[in-house]
């Protein structure tokens, strides 16, 4: 590696699901790194064994994979480097942590869990600033032989400054400058079990995986100042730090599940494609190319820098998202399509990943029971209703037909299901008030579905213009809108307002059947 080699990394706990606001974090680091030629890491800080969970661990991996974001050391890839989880680095941080106390930057402490409650519940009552007092930190050499002689559990503490002040630069924020008597008091660094904290790995690793960027949400800001400190502490340059700006809802408020779809499990379980993810994420307090809105990760990559991006919090928008995503369906091709949408048609793969019960979005109307379809043994769609006398090819045949007309109505992938299921299931009739126009009348309605067994018997011999154009006269020639002819036909035919497009629709299901539909709906007249 030259002196001067970009490296950057994102270094998630695994003890959540990820999140946006985490893909974006990440995201970035992977641009900016691809921007100048560097190394994306990916390391795993996975201290907090409380909370650690492997499936985690898994999500992280697959959430990445998912994305396209991929990374050049760690993880299966490892590197020159690792190993890149912290679990499996422990040696290291106790060694370098005693290097502090030799060095008289760091400190036996063994005050008891008694003790520090007595100072929490004192500090507490008197509305007093958190945070340890000091007290083993001038303990001489005798005193702490004694102690570690009798057995008695310690922790090492960093000796933070009492006086003067810390300054860093920010690529976003610019310099910044922080009383060290606001620096926690002289926080733990390794823990009486021999696991560090968080603070004592993070530098530790950034320091011997040459990470020269640290790019990370502005939360992380008060943790800075101690960072720079512990840098100092033992001697090493501190990378560049470059905090990124928030993620809020569109109430100004932190994103979080109140606000909808936060996790990227739930945002692919509503059928939300990973590239309209990448490009929206990626445009989230950063400015490209004024006037464009759609790029490749490759076009992103080239146009990242850390000049544009922006200091005020980012707005997540819903409705924005919803836009990318109905822009990049449009643009797959008709198998692409197909390969997307099958997984919620047959309520697969993505359409069970879980959903935040709490969440104001509707619930996904996904898999048989909605489509009609499910998945067979072979990895190949069944049609649920056997009476239908329908191959798994068949269903295939009749799926791709469709990839076509659904497409250009599609803003989420999980809408496939519901509007495929006519072709595969006889609707049931509708109420004779769903199917009459509010221009209507019923009789009106009647003479429509009458002329309506004429029209679908003609356009099988037409092009789908033709039969556009042939359904506006048969509009004019009954003396109605086209909508007002269109509509009891789509219900008859489909058994919903909402279809793909009509002639098309009838043309895949066929003539016969389509009459036949409307035939059981005139019943009702």
């Amino acid at each position: 590696m030259s002196d001067n080699e970009v490296r950057v990394r994102y270094a998630p706990s695994p003890t959540g699901m990820q999140h946006i606001g985490g893909v974006r974090t990440a995201l970035f680091n992977y641009l900016y790194a691809h921007s100048k030629g560097g190394k994306f890491i990916l390391r795993l800080e996975d201290t907090d064994r409380t909370r650690f969970d492997e499936k985690y661990v898994e999500n992280l991996y697959d959430t990445m994979s998912w994305l396209g974001i991929d990374w050049d050391e760690g993880g299966s890839k490892g590197g020159e480097y690792g190993p890149y989880v912290q679990s499996e680095r422990f040696d290291l941080y106790k060694k370098h942590a005693m290097e502090l106390v030799e060095k008289g930057e760091a400190y036996y402490c063994f005050c008891d869990s008694e003790r520090l409650d007595r100072i929490r519940k004192i500090q507490t009552e008197n509305k007093m600033a958190p945070g340890y007092d000091r007290n083993c930190r001038h303990l001489t050499a005798e005193e702490i032989e004694k102690n570690l002689k009798e057995g008695k559990p310690y922790v090492i503490r960093l000796k933070v400054p009492m006086e003067g002040t810390t300054t860093f630069t920010d690529h976003i924020l610019g310099n910044i400058e922080w009383k060290n008597e606001d620096i926690s008091p002289d926080p733990v660094l390794l823990k009486s079990d021999g696991f560090p904290t968080y603070h004592l790995a993070n530098i530790v690793d950034d320091h011997f995986m040459k990470i020269s960027h640290v790019m990370r949400a502005q939360e992380w800001i008060p943790s800075t100042p101690l960072h720079v400190q512990m840098y100092k502490a033992f001697g090493w340059p501190h990378p560049e730090f470059c905090h990124l700006p928030m993620v809020n809802g569109q109430d100004g408020k932190k994103l979080s599940k109140r606000h909808g779809s936060t996790s990227l499990n739930e945002f692919r379980a509503r059928g939300y494609l990973p590239m309209a993810i990448v490009n929206y994420v990626a445009m989230l307090g950063c400015s490209y190319e004024e006037g464009k809105e759609f790029y490749t990760l490759e076009g992103l990559s080239k146009k990242f820098s850390l000049e544009h991006l922006n200091k005020a919090p980012a707005v997540f928008d819903y409705k924005k998202l919803e836009y990318y995503n109905g822009n990049y369906i449009r643009s797959l091709s008709d198998e692409e399509l197909y390969k997307w949408t099958l997984p919620f048609i047959t309520g697969t793969k993505d359409a069970l990943l879980p959903l935040n019960p709490e969440s104001p979005e509707p619930q996904p109307k996904v898999g048989p029971e909605y489509s009609g379809i499910s998945l067979g043994d072979d990895g190949e769609p069944v049609c649920v209703d056997k009476s239908m006398n329908m191959s798994s090819k068949e269903v295939k045949e009749k799926l791709m037909a469709l990839m076509p007309l659904i497409k250009e109505r599609l803003k989420y992938l999980t809408e496939a299901a519901e509007m495929v299921r006519f072709l595969f299931t006889e609707p049931s009739v509708p109420q004779a008030e769903q199917i009459i126009p509010k221009k209507l009348d019923a009789q009106k309605t009647k003479e429509v579905l009458e002329e309506a067994k004429a029209f679908v018997q003609k356009l099988p011999a037409v092009s789908h213009e033709e039969g556009e154009a042939l359904a506006k006269e048969y509009a004019e020639k009954l003396g109605v809108k086209l909508g007002d002819f269109m509509m009891p036909i789509r219900m008859a035919v489909t058994g919903s307002r909402i279809s793909p497009p009509l002639i098309g629709s009838i043309l895949i299901l066929g003539a016969d059947e389509s009459v036949k539909r409307i035939e059981r709906t005139l019943a009702l007249f």
